[in-house]
């Protein structure tokens, strides 16, 4: 309960949004279309989490566990989808893993106790920690990690704050999730850097230079066959730069062109290395609650991923908007938007129960797909949980994805990352720039971001308290970048003097506001099916926040 107070406190001060009619069932035809579409858009930013957090998990060359892994957080993302579009938002919003939540999980993974053992190095006691630092089970080795960062799921204090952030806060935590990635994104690529740049240039290539050419296509509608043009290559522009690096790798393995030797540059790049993945993998396997262990809670993993939290939130309330626009719906009430943020803390247990080792979220790219197809229904995006459901049962589809060669993934990084920097840029827009003031907020917290977690990565042991849990959070806390960025943007904007002009804060209201004029206010396609009725006849429904039945308190105006 005092997670739905929270948000809904924060949430009451920025309820004055977006868009129009009402979102309606779409032609039988499009299920068998739109789904898959959903699908290939999400699995870009889906698969690249299990992919990072291998090394630093220990996984090694066990590509069994990688396959499971990304079986894993397809089966619960499209869980999360099915849970956000029946009882969350309801909005047509698809639910995969979050970027927001990998910074932290590295500063986790990267404290003394759970970085990986050298090979041949003895068991080392480690007290009242329940993971040695080397074990003989390789199993073992990955597992007592993943659950350590499985554990910390969902804060509800995170509500308590939002309505004090504004775009300085927002700008350096969401451009250094991207920023701080690049070392990922490198390690990718240097398996072969012609590769990844290829990869790359394709990308640009569909998704900038042919986003405008569309591909006639022939579909039956209305008892008759009709053409369409389709906006093919900026739909799918990674899906394609992937797979034409995947190809040029393909052709220079047959060939020979790559090195055969796994201690010779460009090893990395060829398409025969894990190929055992999928003769290996199970044709169905059902990831289950606890297949990894009981996950661990700590209190240093529980404030590290905080910062995360935070920031996907920040995220998600935006996206809500975004979509009820997109999708004809009306702006999304309080008690949907608390809804969605409290389905979304449920997506991130869910996905520590399971084991995917990071959290859920709203994905954006495929509420941009919404204004592109016209179509912004429900029923299609839980079409698509479904096929995410099901193609996570099937243990090959999984494995497949591990064949694809390093530096095709890390082309992949390049353009990921790079967007999600420019996407916290991008909040700048409602600041005013001229200002020495804003300057020094945006450049202070941005360069601290990048400066203190190195420095603390540079030295360790330099923390030394006297208390091991007290050393733990500090160093999780300072080698997080978003959190160094966010934090010192947060507190100078609203310590440092400053009208809300020059925050930015009234443009960003005002624009909010404008979407969200001469619009229809029916709100029934948010409400919770079935339940309606008894919500309403109950007074004492009336104060749950999250419920369709709950009355805002109201505000006394002044004269």
């Amino acid at each position: 309960m005092c997670v739905f107070m929270c948000v809904c406190r924060c949430v009451c001060v920025c309820v004055c949004v977006c868009a129009c009619v009402c979102m309606t069932s779409p032609h039988p035809s499009l299920l068998s279309r739109l789904p898959p579409q959903h699908y290939i858009l999400a699995f870009g930013g889906i698969i690249a989490v299990p992919l990072i957090l291998a090394e630093p998990l220990c996984i090694g060359d066990n590509n069994t566990a990688k396959s499971d892994l990304i079986s894993t957080i397809f089966f619960v993302s499209g869980l999360c989808t099915l849970l956000q579009t029946s009882i969350g938002t309801r909005l047509p919003i698809l639910q995969g893993g979050t970027f927001s939540l990998i910074t932290p999980t590295l500063a986790i993974l990267a404290l003394p106790k759970w970085q990986c053992p050298v090979a041949g190095t003895p068991t080392m006691d480690l007290g009242n920690t329940t993971t040695p630092l080397a074990t003989e089970d390789p199993d073992q080795l990955w597992m007592t990690r993943l659950r350590e960062v499985c554990g910390p799921g969902l804060t509800g204090l995170v509500g308590l704050v939002l309505r004090f952030i504004g775009p300085l806060a927002i700008a350096p935590t969401i451009n250094l999730i991207g920023l701080s990635l690049f070392i990922e994104a490198g390690k990718k690529c240097g398996a072969h850097w012609g590769i990844a740049a290829l990869t790359v240039g394709l990308i640009i290539l569909f998704s900038q230079y042919l986003s405008k050419v569309n591909v006639p296509m022939i579909t039956y509608k209305d008892k008759k066959w009709t053409i369409f043009q389709y906006p093919l290559f900026k739909l799918f522009s990674a899906l394609f730069g992937m797979c034409g690096g995947w190809l040029v790798c393909y052709l220079l393995t047959v060939f020979e062109v790559l090195p055969s030797k796994s201690d010779q540059y460009g090893y990395s790049a060829r398409t025969d290395i894990n190929l055992d993945a999928v003769s290996s993998a199970p044709w169905f396997r059902v990831p289950y609650p606890g297949q990894w262990g009981v996950p661990t809670v700590s209190v240093s993993s529980v404030l590290g991923m905080t910062a995360g939290v935070l920031a996907s939130t920040m995220e998600s309330i935006g996206d809500y908007y975004a979509c009820a626009r997109l999708s004809g719906a009306p702006p999304p009430p309080t008690h949907a938007i608390n809804r969605g943020i409290a389905v979304e803390g449920l997506g991130c247990i869910l996905a520590g129960l399971w084991g995917t080792g990071n959290g859920t979220t709203s994905y954006s790219q495929n509420i941009a797909a919404l204004g592109i197809t016209k179509v912004g229904s429900r029923l299609v995006l839980q079409t698509t949980g479904i096929l995410m459901i099901l193609l996570g049962i099937f243990g090959k589809f999984g494995a497949v994805f591990i064949t694809i060669p390093e530096p095709v993934i890390g082309g992949m990084f390049l353009v990921m990352f790079g967007m999600i920097a420019a996407v916290g840029i991008s909040n700048l827009q409602y600041v005013d720039l001229n200002s020495s003031r804003n300057l020094l907020i945006l450049g202070f917290s941005t360069f601290s971001g990048l400066v203190l977690p190195t420095w603390f990565n540079s030295n360790p042991g330099v923390i030394d308290t006297g208390v091991k849990e007290l050393d733990q959070v500090i160093l999780v806390l300072f080698t997080t970048h978003m959190f160094i960025g966010g934090f010192l943007g947060f507190v100078l904007d609203n310590t440092i003097p400053g009208s809300e002009k020059e925050r930015g804060i009234k443009s960003w209201r005002k624009k909010v506001q404008e979407n969200g004029q001469g619009h229809a206010v029916n709100q029934s396609c948010y409400d919770i099916p079935y339940c309606n009725a008894i919500f309403q006849r109950f007074k004492c429904f009336q104060y749950l926040p999250f419920l369709p039945s709950y009355r805002e308190p109201r505000r006394k105006t002044s004269k």
